[in-house]
């Protein structure tokens, strides 16, 4: 078989027992033992891939909630298969339920991105990149036909796909033509590489002899993307010769764990000042200078921005419909892989 299919199956269970279980870890597959074996008899037959689609599979198997394991006490049976197969097993679009209804006929789009960076010891920015999702919320009577266009698709490297997506006519024109499933899923993900520059800057100041190091950590704006930067943190793991640290800031919280790992948690980054960590490290015995030094990680959370510069230009249902149909488009970013060297 492929290689990459088995990866792509993996990564799909993964993402369906999240949205079952809440999480994924060895507890929760414990408490849900009968649960996780029901959706994998009916994800994978015999050795194939078969019903994946969260929305199919939430309507034979049903979701984990108190009342259901209160029942499959009192009553000794544990099973949540539906008797009744869902309609749209058989239908041409089968990651949408077939007969959905709805009061109020409406479609969220969601620009969801993560920037990933690498700042050198002498501030260069070495590489920004931005990991994004369009992720899609939609309820939509009967079975819609959606096109979603953007202003600058150009931009976009390592575009993939949710299977509704017809890939003719993104190829011919750049446009996502599909039948969305019902409820909340990822329509693509994309890639948008060579940024040159990062919203907020931190430039590390790290000066060592006579057994000590002397910390300057220094946080601001440096290119304000015109929305609040807010959930700003600074994370850095403590080097193993380093014996105590005593820490403060001008703004924000420092904790220092016993793991040696020291969170600056700063949240929104005032305008009359720019925050500021300083103090010492004392280092083990006969080590007169730090030899190791560490990287900063560094997290931040912009509401209503794309920093990729990727724009949304129009959402159309393309067959006229009886109802009033209402859309919505929001964007964030935030940091993923973002380092800073000292």
């Amino acid at each position: 078989m492929p290689p990459l299919m088995g990866i792509e199956f993996l990564c799909r269970v993964a993402d369906v027992l999240n949205d079952y279980l809440g999480g994924l870890n060895e507890d929760l597959i414990k408490d849900n033992f009968v649960i996780v074996y029901e959706l994998l008899d009916e994800m994978i037959d015999n050795g194939f891939p078969l019903t994946t689609e969260p929305n199919i599979l939430q309507e034979m198997i049903a979701p984990p909630n108190i009342v259901s394991k209160m029942l499959s006490v009192v009553t000794g049976n544990s099973s949540n298969v539906s008797d009744v197969l869902p309609g749209a097993t058989a239908s041409r679009v089968p990651w949408r339920t077939a007969d959905a209804k709805y009061a109020n006929n409406e479609v969220y789009v969601d620009l969801v991105e993560e920037m990933d960076a690498i700042i050198s010891r002498d501030g260069v920015l070495v590489k920004c990149e931005i990991n994004g999702e369009v992720q899609v919320n939609s309820h939509i009577t009967g079975i819609p036909d959606l096109t979603l266009s953007f202003a600058n698709p150009s931009i976009l490297d390592d575009v993939r796909f949710h299977r509704c997506v017809r890939f003719r006519p993104w190829e011919s024109h750049q446009v996502l033509s599909f039948v969305p499933p019902d409820g909340q899923f990822k329509l693509m993900s994309y890639r948008v590489r060579k940024l040159k520059s990062t919203p907020i800057y931190v430039k590390p100041q790290l000066t060592s002899d006579g057994g000590t190091c002397r910390v300057n950590v220094m946080v601001g704006i440096r290119n304000d993307p015109g929305k609040t930067i807010d959930s700003v943190t600074v994370q850095f793991i403590l080097p193993p010769c380093v014996l105590s640290a005593d820490l403060t800031s001008n703004h924000g919280t420092v904790n220092i764990f016993s793991d040696k790992t020291c969170t600056w948690s700063i949240g929104r980054i005032p305008k009359d000042k720019a925050p500021s960590m300083t103090g010492t490290l004392v280092l083990e015995n006969g080590l007169e200078r730090l030899h190791v030094f560490p990287t900063f990680r560094v997290g931040f959370r912009i509401m209503g921005v794309a920093l990729s510069g990727l724009q949304i230009e129009k959402l159309d249902l393309l067959k006229s419909v009886p109802y009033r149909f209402y859309k919505g488009f929001r964007a964030l970013t935030q940091a993923g892989e973002f380092e800073v060297r000292s």
